[in-house]
C-alpha cells in the first residue's frame, strides 16, 4: 500500500541506471557493499533478481515500502523504481550487503522461436513488472543458487541462471508476494531519459570513429561540463569512462570470436595507438589481449576436453 515515506521518493524521479554485462556474459552478476553509490532510487530497463545477505531495513519498490531482513530476496521489473535502504548508524557500513543479478528479460522471452520452454518465463516476468518478493523455501533456494553464479563461468554459469529463473517460476503461491500496487505508474524523468538515449546513440554509432564530449553536448544544448555532471549523476558512469569501457567489451568479443591481431582489433574499435589500447585494456581487464585471448582458448580446450567420448 502506498505510504507518506513512498511518497517523499515519488516526488523525486527515479534515476536511471546502466547496466553493462561482461563481454563474455549474456547477464550481469555482482556483489556490493552499502552504502554504494548506485544503490540509490533508480530504474532500469532490465530485470533484476536481489538477495540482501546481512542488514536489515526498508525496501521502497514503486509505491510499496516494507521490511526486509537476511536473506530477503526479491525480483524487479523493468523501470519499476526501487531502493533498499539499510539502518545504519552514521559513519556505518555493511560490507558485502548485497547479491545483484540483471538481465534483459525481452531478449530472453525472443529465444522462444528455437526454444519454446522460455515461454514459461512470461507469467514470472509479466507479475515481476510490479516487483516480487519470495519468501520460505523458495527465498533459500534461490539465494543459494544466487551465491553459486557468482565464481560460475561458461556454460555452468547459464545452467545455473536458468535454475534460478525457474525456481521462481516454481515458487508457490504463498511464497511469491507482489509489492507495488496494480494501480501504479512510475515518475520518470522524460526529459533525462530521453537526453541519455541520444547520448548513447551516438556514442553506439561513433564508438569506432571520433568521439567528442562537445558534439553531443552541442546536441543536447548543454556545456561540455554541464552534460559530464548530467550524465555521471543520471548514469553513474563518466561519459568518456563509459566509451572505454564499451570499447574494450567489443575488442574482449573480437579476440573471443575473430582470429584478427590485436594490432587489427586495435583500430577497429577505436584507438588511435596499440600502446594506448593495450594500456585501457590491463587497466579494465587485469590482463593484456594477448593474455585475455590465451586464457580464454585454454578455458575452451579444457572445457573441450572434459566431454566424455560417444
Amino acid at each position: 500500500m502506498p505510504n507518506s515515506r513512498s511518497a517523499l521518493f515519488e516526488q523525486r524521479p527515479a534515476e536511471l541506471e546502466v547496466i553493462l554485462s561482461g563481454p563474455e556474459h549474456s547477464f550481469r552478476w555482482y556483489e556490493h557493499d552499502y552504502p554504494y553509490a548506485l544503490a540509490r532510487w533508480n530504474h532500469h530497463p532490465e530485470f533484476e533478481i536481489h538477495l540482501i545477505r546481512h542488514s536489515s531495513g526498508k525496501l521502497v519498490a514503486g509505491d510499496y515500502i516494507g521490511a526486509f531482513e537476511a536473506g530477503h530476496v526479491a525480483m524487479i521489473g523493468p523501470d519499476l523504481p526501487h531502493d533498499w535502504m539499510s539502518d545504519l548508524a552514521p559513519g556505518e557500513s555493511v560490507v558485502g550487503r548485497d547479491v545483484v543479478l540483471q538481465f534483459d528479460g525481452a531478449g530472453l522471452l525472443a529465444l522462444r522461436r528455437t526454444m519454446p520452454e522460455l515461454g514459461d518465463l512470461q507469467t514470472l516476468f509479466d507479475r515481476a513488472r510490479r516487483g516480487l518478493e519470495f519468501t520460505g523455501g523458495t527465498a533459500l533456494k534461490a539465494a543459494c543458487l544466487l551465491e553459486a553464479i557468482g565464481p560460475a563461468q561458461g556454460l555452468h554459469r547459464l545452467v545455473l541462471f536458468l535454475q534460478l529463473l525457474n525456481t521462481l517460476v516454481d515458487a508457490p503461491k504463498r511464497e511469491a508476494h507482489c509489492l507495488a500496487s496494480a494501480f501504479y505508474a512510475p515518475n520518470l524523468d522524460a526529459r533525462n531519459y530521453e537526453r541519455v538515449h541520444k547520448a548513447f546513440d551516438y556514442l553506439l554509432k561513433e564508438l569506432t570513429g571520433d568521439v567528442r564530449l562537445s558534439v553531443i553536448a552541442e546536441q543536447l544544448s548543454m556545456s561540455e561540463p554541464g552534460f559530464s555532471r548530467f550524465f555521471k549523476r543520471v548514469t553513474g558512469h563518466g561519459f568518456i569512462d563509459l566509451m572505454g569501457k564499451l570499447r574494450i567489451q567489443r575488442a574482449c568479443r573480437l579476440l573471443l570470436q575473430t582470429k584478427m591481431s590485436v594490432a587489427d582489433i586495435c583500430f577497429e574499435v577505436g584507438y588511435c595507438n596499440l600502446s594506448n589500447f593495450n594500456r585501457h585494456f590491463r587497466s579494465e581487464m587485469k590482463q593484456t589481449p594477448s593474455e585475455y585471448r590465451h586464457e580464454a582458448a585454454c578455458a575452451l580446450l579444457k572445457s573441450t576436453q572434459s566431454i566424455p567420448s560417444p
